[in-house]
């Protein structure tokens, strides 16, 4: 009931502003902030395993050069059962801040994007989509860029870290600096490029297909559908990015990659072409889920009249 008065008084708010911005519509930034959040609760387990199984390996790095997972159910069972239950959600933290920030950003601008290029749902096409979703993806990726930062060096390295989120946000600034925030800023903006400019226009289009094929209406089975099928080809598109990313955020110090491509070539010719998909599995089932309960979620707050 709370959740209900405060989100009407958040949009009620928005559309009681002066005629020059009422052009603007809040809905899907605050829409996408909520779904994104809900998502990100449900499925960090698996992100966190994702990140263990990406940086393990390392030959060039003793401390992650063990290979200690086999896959992502062992992952989770191992950290559960030698960190703790709480290990499972170390960064959850900044990963909530991350969607607030990031999702917001990301489905507020996305669909602003697509309203200024064409007035109506039913004239948008793959190109004005992807097109979109690799703008909005951009910026909101690198706004949100240090919330990635502390997610991942805290997923990595567990009861490692001691204190709090804002304790090792300040801990990075004063041994990194400003640069050590937006560590791999560019692999994120690209990874985000590459992940939303696939799944949202996926999404969109598988949706308007199967409304239009006259066998599923703007139902809860076709927006499951949708979103199952872009989770998977977001996953295919960004999983070696992923993997690159991961490992310059979560390098410290002297650097063992010295830039993106770097940490490609070395990743491929010291570990093998399918060192770039460690990661996949955990990478699609957190993608699957997080898409369905964040589209799923989005689909349901659209239709509260407010």
């Amino acid at each position: 009931m709370f959740f209900c008065i405060m989100l009407k008084m958040v949009i009620g708010h928005a559309n009681s502003q002066p005629e020059n911005m009422s052009n603007v519509n809040w809905k899907p930034f605050v829409f996408g902030g909520l779904a994104s959040v809900t998502a990100e609760c449900g499925t960090f387990p698996i992100d966190l395993a994702k990140t263990r199984l990406q940086v393990q390996g390392q030959v060039g790095d003793s401390k992650y050069r063990e290979i200690r997972y086999k896959g992502m159910i062992h992952a989770i069972a191992r950290i559960g059962r030698e960190e703790g239950p709480r290990a499972l959600y170390s960064g959850i933290a900044p990963a909530m801040l991350r969607q607030a920030s990031y999702g917001t950003i990301k489905i507020g601008t996305y669909q602003s994007f697509k309203r200024l290029l064409v007035d109506r749902p039913e004239d948008e096409t793959l190109l004005t989509n992807v097109l979109c979703g690799v703008l909005s993806g951009v910026i909101s990726s690198s706004i949100a860029n240090p919330t990635d930062v502390l997610k991942i060096r805290m997923q990595a390295q567990g009861n490692v870290i001691q204190g709090s989120m804002m304790g090792n946000f300040i801990n990075i600034y004063q041994e990194e600096g400003t640069r050590g925030l937006w560590k791999g800023v560019s692999l994120t903006a690209q990874r985000a490029a590459i992940v939303v400019g696939v799944e949202l226009p996926v999404y969109d289009i598988t949706k308007k297909h199967l409304i239009l094929s006259g066998y599923m209406g703007d139902t809860v089975y076709t927006h499951f559908l949708s979103s199952f099928v872009c989770g998977l080809a977001g996953a295919l598109a960004s999983n070696p990015v992923d993997v690159v990313r991961t490992r310059m955020m979560n390098q410290r110090g002297g650097a063992l990659y010295q830039g993106t491509l770097d940490c490609l070539l070395q990743t491929w010719r010291s570990e093998g072409f399918m060192a770039l998909y460690k990661g996949f599995f955990p990478n699609w089932l957190r993608l699957g889920p997080w898409n369905i309960i964040f589209f799923l979620t989005y689909e349901q707050l659209k239709k509260i009249n407010v």
